[in-house]
């Protein structure tokens, strides 16, 4: 059935493919030549906006309800991505460290590749599919280590390949290696090239903290960020490799000006000169020029980094704006409240600085072991006064056009006012990349320390809209430390947040590694948490859990809501899955902004790829994308909300029955 385009429309400027109609959604859209219609030709379903208020239950713990603990599912590493095409989100969870899979029976399993069957379950994969296949001396029953994954479609064929990373520093070293894994198509994967330069094996070690999946020269085919830790503790470099859309990489590290230093020269650590202390990596295009800014989030009190895309198609050279856009660390730096830092100068009042430090308050101080956290030749410079950064996010957090940021962090009692906390850092909009800092007092983002000696673990998180009202929620997943509980905050207005209570919530602590995604195809956003049993002490509050089982929580108010979901495909010039296109949704007054991510986050993390969007109390909405191709191809649709559409790229959306 062919629908007539309605005639009086915004004009859009040369080049953009307009195929919206503009009557209020009601009717079809046309391509060139009056196309079938993207939203189905039928008048929109509208629903009651389902924004969430005091006293509503928001998830339901459906861990059992989905068969995960009858699979024995433990880990606290989690993608939540749709590998085998159905329309579906499957999941994948692996337990921290570097050990491999033994599937035989009584083995101590790693890690689960569960497929979604459709029905409200999972089917354990792992094995069947071969993507824990060794490359050396392959035998049935065992699986190769990597803890770090990212999906992607790196042959542009249709599927998601995937890279798994992992830290080969054990004593003696695997042979095995990060490596590429290619979907058959067929439910199975086989090994990548050998001569994959990110293939680092002995008697090197190597030390993945993160692996993005990005095309940040926009020829089509994806490259791959992977950030390092330490080698035994020596920071070393992080690297960049361009793919060439038929599964080899070369490593283009230096040539695009992603090259950083040994830690020799503190003015260059102060300068975020020195290599990461990786944690996480990420890539988001933070200044809208279409180019993917590339992050690499530090532990160990060392800066973050953030390269800033020179966005010039003959070279697409990186520039180093860790600094300068407020992203290596914050701006706390009285370090004279730091307990260790008080007994240092207590011990050695006529130690540099340390005039006018008061004595401290809790720590005995008789001797210098006691300033256990402090060395006063290093920890009074600037690199040494930022955080432990655990996942970056990356979303348009206060829906005014541009990518902010969510920083994950852990945050010591003693150490004081200079340890940078989890906080959003709100994108300024300028064309060389900053943002602001409000602080989380006045975001509402607040988190109760009842006690003295409080340790917040926030290494993992998530960003979604879990009522569909239009404004992202953030979920902290605080861990490790005793107290430490899941946390989770709705947004009542731009950067303006309220609590959720656990037991309307997330009712989960140690609560670390989450990924999101529709499991159950309803029209609103699930969460699948892990949990830590580092540091289990029964006689503090929130002990461990029996196992580090994982647990869905089952949204069950988003579903009342107006929603939209795109699943995009790229055409020749895009990756076939994406990646980097960004989606822009008008509804009533509000516009929101999407980005289809590479993976993310501490030790890998991974969202669908699938864009959902709550329309708050609209039920049609005007939807541009932005193709990361070299051309950054615009296309714009009406549709009908509460729907979901698969959009391949130069052609109209389709509505998913």
């Amino acid at each position: 059935m062919r629908f007539r385009r309605a005639v009086s429309c915004v004009l859009f400027p040369a080049g953009v493919l307009f195929l919206a109609a503009c009557d209020g959604g009601t009717g079809g859209t046309g391509g060139s030549g009056g196309g079938t219609g993207g939203s189905g030709g039928s008048a929109p379903v509208c629903n009651a906006d389902a924004k969430w208020t005091a006293g509503t239950q928001a998830f339901v713990d459906s861990t059992t309800k989905w068969g995960l603990d009858a699979l024995a599912v433990e880990g606290v590493r989690i993608n939540a991505v749709d590998f085998d095409g159905d329309g579906w989100a499957d999941l994948i969870v692996r337990r921290g460290g570097n050990a491999g899979d033994d599937f035989a029976a009584g083995g101590v399993r790693q890690s689960w590749l569960l497929r979604n069957n459709q029905k409200g379950g999972f089917e354990d994969v792992t094995q069947s599919s071969g993507f824990r296949q060794l490359r050396q001396n392959p035998e049935p029953n065992l699986g190769r280590p990597g803890e770090v994954i990212a999906f992607g479609d790196v042959d542009n064929d249709g599927d998601l390949d995937a890279i798994t990373g992992f830290t080969n520093n054990s004593d003696p070293l695997s042979p095995e290696t990060t490596e590429l894994l290619i979907n058959n198509g067929d439910g199975t994967f086989s090994l990548g090239p050998v001569e994959n330069p990110f293939r680092i094996a002995a008697p090197k070690k190597d030390s993945v903290a993160g692996v993005t999946f990005v095309d940040f020269d926009r020829d089509g085919n994806l490259d791959v960020w992977v950030v390092q830790n330490t080698n035994n503790g020596t920071p070393v470099q992080d690297r960049l490799y361009k793919g060439d859309g038929a599964g080899h990489f070369a490593d283009v590290t230096v040539l695009q000006g992603l090259k950083t230093k040994a830690w020799s020269v503190v003015a260059d650590l102060n300068k975020a000169l020195g290599h990461s202390i990786g944690w996480s990596s990420n890539a988001c295009d933070l200044n809208n020029d279409g180019n993917p800014e590339l992050l690499a989030a530090s532990y160990g009190r060392a800066p973050s980094h953030l390269w800033q895309s020179g966005g010039q198609p003959a070279d697409f050279l990186f520039t180093n704006r860790s600094i300068d856009s407020g992203y290596a660390f914050d701006q706390r730096t009285d370090w004279t409240d730091n307990e260790s830092a008080r007994c240092w100068c207590k011990l050695h009042p006529d130690a540099e600085d340390c005039t006018g430090v008061p004595a401290p308050q809790y720590i005995a101080c008789t001797k210098d072991e006691d300033a256990f956290r402090w060395d006063h030749d290093f920890d009074r410079e600037p690199f040494r006064l930022g955080g432990n950064s655990g996942a970056t996010e990356c979303m348009d957090i206060d829906n005014d056009g541009d990518i902010d940021l969510l920083t994950g962090e852990i945050v010591h009692w003693d150490v004081g006012s200079s340890s940078d906390p989890s906080e959003l850092m709100l994108n300024t909009g300028e064309a060389d990349v900053r943002f602001d800092r409000p602080g989380n007092d006045a975001l509402g983002l607040v988190f109760e320390h009842s006690v003295l000696a409080w340790n917040d673990g926030i290494m993992t998180g998530s960003l979604f809209d879990f009522d569909n009202d239009g404004w992202p929620d953030v979920y902290q997943g605080a861990s490790d430390y005793p107290g430490n509980h899941g946390l989770l905050f709705h947004q009542v207005s731009a950067a303006k947040f309220e609590p959720v209570p656990i037991e309307l919530g997330i009712d989960h602590h140690r609560s670390h590694g989450s990924a999101v995604a529709d499991f159950d195809n309803d029209g609103d956003l699930d969460i699948v948490v892990g949990h830590s049993r580092a540091r289990c002490d029964a006689s503090e509050p929130d002990d461990c859990y029996a196992t580090s089982q994982v647990r869905l929580f089952e949204n069950v108010i988003g579903q009342n809501g107006n929603y939209l979901r795109i699943s995009l495909k790229g055409a020749a010039g895009t990756n076939n899955a994406a990646i980097g296109a960004r989606v822009t949704v008008k509804s009533g007054d509000m516009t929101q902004t999407r980005d289809v991510g590479g993976g993310h986050g501490h030790y890998g993390t991974q969202d669908d790829l699938t864009v959902h969007v709550g329309l708050g109390a609209s039920c049609t909405a005007e939807v541009t994308v932005r193709w990361p191709d070299a051309a950054l191809t615009t296309q714009t649709f009406m549709l009908n909300g509460n729907k979901r559409y698969t959009l391949t790229q130069g052609q109209e959306p389709q509505p998913v029955e």
